[in-house]
């Protein structure tokens, strides 16, 4: 189950809202959730068990609605729906006496990611951003690690997109005399 930032970011919103006692944001997000998990159970289920997919999506939709309050408002919510869908399928399954195999192209499924070394890295990368003037480092912020285009942070700034090219070149250029680091991208 592939997630994007803006996926995680606009779901997440959705329960911190729905936490906060908004009803048609709730429903959104179950909404979204069901169609996001239908697709997960059916990979993984045998085409005997695929009927099974939408008992499984309203099993782990209820799991949600019931422990909505133990989720941790500082996590991504999507790895907490992934621990409860797992192990609804795990449960699934055991009930079923069927052994589950994972494809080797599902396999990042089985690694979680290590967040402490995300967010160190996050740190250190803030760190040197930090040594830099607030322009060019505010536009390598948004350009190199949020994804805007240079079109879309020249927009955001008021400036030309080619004061932005020349101003993250620049930026870049400073950091790699700096750090003795490559320019170049």
């Amino acid at each position: 189950m592939s997630v994007t930032s803006d996926m995680e970011a606009r779901l997440r919103a959705l329960m911190l809202k729905a936490l906060d006692g908004d009803g048609v944001a709730y429903r959104t997000l179950l909404e979204e959730l069901r169609r996001y998990l239908r697709p997960y159970f059916l990979r993984r289920l045998t085409p005997g068990l695929a009927a099974n997919s939408d008992d499984l999506v309203q099993d782990t939709l209820m799991a949600i609605h019931t422990r909505r309050l133990t989720y941790d408002r500082t996590q991504p919510l999507t790895a907490w729906v992934h621990a409860i869908a797992r192990y609804k399928l795990i449960d699934h399954f055991r009930r079923s006496k069927v052994r589950a195999t994972v494809p080797l192209e599902d396999d990042a499924a089985l690694f979680a990611r290590d967040e402490a070394g995300d967010a160190s890295a996050r740190m250190d990368v803030e760190a040197v951003l930090a040594t830099l003037p607030a322009r060019p480092a505010e536009l390598i912020r948004q350009t190199r690690l949020e994804g805007a285009s240079i079109a879309e942070a020249a927009a955001r700034t008021g400036m030309s997109e080619s004061a932005v090219k020349v101003s993250i070149h620049r930026g870049l250029r400073s950091l790699a005399d700096r750090f003795g680091g490559r320019s170049d991208e």
